[in-house]
């Protein structure tokens, strides 16, 4: 699979069924996000690889009420950084996008690997650095639910869910988020 085809088949589903989580898988994922770009190259992400069972149950409670279709997954993977592990130019702080290229990297690699790999915002930060023993200074940025794909809708969805697990959900056309040499329209 080539990087366009990870792209087009990269879906964020929530029908999920277990998968054997090996260690070469992790360590592909790693390896991913280890050669991501950074400024100055600081590398600010950090990961935590959930896959115990007793811990990713513990991990259950930390997600809000609409993602408990994330109970059925093989692994979690927590992301987070602080300011102060990358360049902070002026106001410009580039954690959060070195980080997040890093995870974008990640994700691409699992789907690559033939495993579903969602990321979400509905968790308790609060709770995952407890669960986790992340340090308060982190930030907790992300949560990426990796399982396999499964062919059966996961119970656990909401009907929403389910009416966006049939088909990729509707992308904004290109003239609303792309401009050519100015900032023509603020209403886009």
């Amino acid at each position: 699979m080539d990087v366009k085809e990870a792209i087009n088949s990269r879906r964020a589903y929530r029908s999920l069924e277990p998968v054997e989580i090996t260690q070469e898988i992790i360590n592909s994922l790693v390896e991913s996000a280890r050669l991501s770009p950074s400024c100055f190259n600081n590398q600010p992400w950090r990961y935590i690889f959930v896959t115990d069972q007793k811990v990713l149950e513990d991990m259950h409670s930390a997600l809000s009420s609409g993602n408990e279709w994330a109970r059925l997954s093989s692994m979690i993977i927590a992301v987070f950084s602080k300011k102060e592990n990358d360049c902070m130019i002026k106001d410009r702080e580039y954690y959060l996008f070195d980080t997040g290229m890093a995870t974008a990297l990640i994700i691409l690699r699992a789907t690559e690997l033939g495993l579903v790999a969602h990321p979400i915002a509905g968790f308790s930060p609060k709770k995952t650095r407890e669960i986790l023993g992340i340090p308060d200074e982190m930030n907790v940025i992300t949560l990426v639910i990796v399982g396999k794909h499964s062919q059966n809708t996961n119970t656990l969805m909401t009907e929403k869910q389910i009416e966006t697990e049939k088909e990729r959900p509707e992308r904004i056309t290109i003239d609303k988020f792309v401009y050519m040499n100015h900032y023509l329209d603020s209403s886009k």
